[in-house]
């Protein structure tokens, strides 16, 4: 790992911005009320900016807009309803029921509505007790909705002025994360490969590279000023995006039988070459990513034209003296991963030229796909609610056990002798999540870094007593809270821990001892009620809804190779057709990956038939690989005298995969004996291979290679190739899923 690159990274995310925002946003208030002598009275002001602002998520300029009006009007409602009815604890009970069950299962509306959600929850678990409002309650509730439209001034202020900032962070993170892709990717080419570990990080990366997806589709398509062509600038980074889901999809279908590869050529040079130029492709990706997100252009670390001119020199030597007629077709799949390498090559050398924003870059550049095909939907009606309320739904199960976990924290608070009880339910809040994995994850990692902030906060208090230097480590524990939220709790929860304890400190440093004492006890405790309560409650187990994510993938995977396939049978390709089931294919299979990934974090009673499901998983990434590696031959190459020969195979593969989805489905009837059947010969293709041996025993290589049937011959192996590895991968899977349907029964 290049931990410069690393640095550079999140110096110029929209992490670190967002902490800044927040940071300076409660920080800056603060201290004018501070220098009036007001600031005891209105602390309810910086609580509502930054809670208000945890609200913004990443996304088009309006919907962040609407959401943090909602948030500020919800939170008003549920700190005045909260604070007035607080002393009656038969009512804050019904509150609990209310609150918690509405707030939870409004989580079916999307990340962006669940974080308002969460919020409102909080601000219930602040207002639970007078610690902030005594009997001001309107005055304090107003003071809070006064903080929050603070920051929504802000919000509006920074977005005139950097209107495409958040686009560009989010798109550079991208391509960052594209590199560390092509990375990955680049160890399959060095020796002893472990193959597992490296799939296991290809599924790791292809999940966050989902989630970057949907994020710039929202914000890009959903953008008018992106989408209408207005600037030269949003022009070039639509463009930028779009090639970027093309480089995905490269890397994505230069998937090989690296088996076989390292057995024919282990022995040469090559392969570490092909695979210290791949390092070098990723690394000038993840330099592209910088300069996208800093706003500056890119400069190429290395010289690529002559480090592939390297790799095409070092290939056509060793098949000049190697290439017999018996091991022809090994160096027609190398010749094939050098034509991907070439074609990377030149996408790369594009999008450096892109970060100039030159008018050039993006002359004549048209939006040729129907961007409604590629928002992402989400629908707001009430039905949507009342159809979750069953124990058959997740999110109404998550909500169930987040109600009960307040009702013991709540109970428990009111007995345990600690200062700041509503801690505990700020732990529940917090920590409950709808998957066991990320609850159980969080748990440890609020623990420790809640020990680890409250070591430390000691400590600086301890040897620091210049007000000012704890107030600058204030200030930089707060910007790495907020900043680090969404990517690493623990650390989050570290800083957050010890930003609280150094603004006590600062309010009222005589109970400082008492906060450090309530905030490891109030800690534990909401993490061990956490913890129960997502074991026991209502679990979720990942196992019980992986065989829909396989469906899924099984369907998107079958849609995504009809429409490639049938242009070998002589139809047209539609690309938006294409484009749109392509994305369905790889959203489908980071989907069933990161369902697999959360059942390993599981109990070991709950992880059933892991070996099969791994194995399903890897072949459904190889079977979306191969489709896509098919999918760049449809769009480049028309061979329709092989058209009849092609239909058959066609129409069996597509017999496989539902096959496949039947056993899913309980419909196995045929499946063993379509398991069975081998895809038929293509008798054209094997005579042109034959007559192609033929010509290199008899006339040598030189000669042979100025037939015109030599690239033809090339293309159809490779495509007769991938028709091949995607029957055999369907075969593999309807096998894999009949041990499963076996070991259940």
């Amino acid at each position: 790992m290049n931990y410069l690159d690393e640095f550079k990274k999140f110096i110029s995310s929209h992490y670190l911005s967002t902490g800044v925002r927040l940071t300076l946003g409660a920080v800056v208030p603060s201290l004018i009320f501070q220098h009036y002598g007001i600031l005891g009275d209105m602390i309810a002001f910086p609580l509502g900016t930054l809670l208000i602002g945890a609200t913004d998520n990443p996304g088009p300029y309006h919907r962040r807009r609407n959401s943090l009006i909602i948030a500020i009007f919800t939170c008003f409602a549920v700190a005045c309803i909260t604070g007035y009815l607080r002393h009656i604890h038969f009512i804050i009970f019904l509150e609990i029921i209310v609150f918690g069950m509405f707030f939870s299962l409004v989580g079916v509306y999307g990340n962006r509505v669940n974080s308002i959600g969460l919020i409102s929850l909080l601000v219930f678990v602040f207002n639970i007790d007078d610690h902030l409002s005594g009997d001001l309650v309107f005055r304090t509730a107003a003071i809070f909705a006064a903080g929050g439209i603070w920051y929504f001034v802000l919000f509006m202020i920074l977005q005139k002025l950097l209107p495409y900032k958040l686009i560009q962070q989010l798109l550079g993170e991208n391509f960052a994360e594209l590199g560390k892709l092509l990375w990955i990717k680049a160890g399959y080419y060095f020796a002893k490969p472990d193959y597992d570990d490296l799939f296991n990080q290809m599924i790791h990366q292809q999940v966050i590279l989902r989630e970057n997806h949907e994020n710039l589709r929202e914000i890009l398509f959903k953008t008018r000023e992106i989408v209408t062509e207005s600037t030269n600038k949003s022009r070039v980074l639509m463009l930028m995006f779009l090639d970027s889901i093309d480089l995905f999809e490269r890397i994505l279908n230069s998937q090989q039988n690296y088996t076989n590869l390292h057995r024919a050529f282990d022995h040469t040079k090559v392969l570490r070459l092909f695979g210290t130029y791949i390092i070098w492709l990723s690394d000038e990706i993840k330099q592209i990513g910088l300069a996208i997100q800093s706003g500056s252009p890119s400069h190429p670390k290395h010289d690529l034209d002559e480090a592939f001119n390297k790799c095409q020199r070092a290939f056509e030597t060793m098949r000049e003296h190697k290439m017999t007629h018996d091991n022809m077709e090994d160096f027609i799949m190398l010749r094939q991963i050098l034509n991907s390498l070439q074609d990377v090559t030149e996408r790369v050398k594009k999008l450096h030229r892109a970060t100039t924003y030159d008018a050039d870059v993006s002359k004549g550049y048209k939006l040729n796909v129907e961007a409604e095909n590629f928002i992402p939907k989400q629908e707001y009606h009430p039905r949507i609610l009342l159809d979750n309320l069953s124990l058959k739904s997740s999110h109404f199960r998550h909500a169930v056990r987040v109600t009960i976990g307040l009702l013991i924290g709540y109970i428990i608070s009111l007995f345990l002798e600690v200062g700041h009880g509503y801690w505990i339910l700020l732990t529940i809040v917090v920590i409950l999540k709808p998957a066991f994995s990320i609850t159980k994850q969080r748990n440890v990692q609020r623990i420790g870094g809640t020990l680890v902030g409250v070591f430390t906060g000691f400590l600086l208090l301890y040897l620091i007593e210049d007000g000012t230097a704890l107030f600058i480590i204030m200030m930089l524990a707060m910007i790495l809270a907020y900043s680090f939220l969404k990517i690493n709790y623990f650390v989050a929860s570290t800083t957050i821990t010890l930003y609280v304890i150094l603004s006590f400190n600062f309010l009222n440093p005589q109970q400082i001892t008492a906060v450090l004492q309530d905030r490891v006890v109030d800690t534990v405790v909401g993490s061990i009620i956490a913890y129960l309560i997502s074991s026991y409650v209502l679990p979720v187990w990942e196992h019980t809804q992986i065989n829909q994510y396989i469906r899924d993938a099984l369907n998107a995977n079958r849609k995504y190779f009809d429409v490639v396939a049938a242009k070998f049978t002589g139809k047209q390709l539609d690309i938006n057709e294409l484009k749109i089931l392509r994305k369905d294919a790889i959203i489908a299979m980071a989907n069933l990956s990161d369902n697999f990934q959360k059942m390993l974090s599981e109990p070991k009673r709950r992880q059933l038939n892991m070996e099969e499901y791994h194995q399903f998983v890897a072949t459904s990434h190889m079977l979306t690989s191969y489709i896509a590696s098919l999918s760049t031959y449809a769009q480049t190459l028309e061979y329709s005298e092989f058209s009849l020969e092609f239909e058959v195979m066609i129409r069996q593969i597509d017999r496989q995969i539902k096959a496949a989805t039947d056993i899913i489905e309980g419909k196995a009837e045929n499946s063993f004996e379509i398991a069975r059947e081998s895809l038929p010969q293509n008798m054209k293709l094997v005579e042109l291979l034959a007559k192609r041996k033929k010509q290199i025993k008899e006339m040598g290589i030189e000669k042979a290679d100025q037939s015109p049937a030599r690239k033809m011959l090339s293309d159809l192996k490779t495509i007769n190739g991938l028709f091949e590895l995607i029957s055999t991968i369907t075969i593999d899977e309807i096998k894999i899923l009949q041990k499963i349907k076996t070991a259940k029964t």
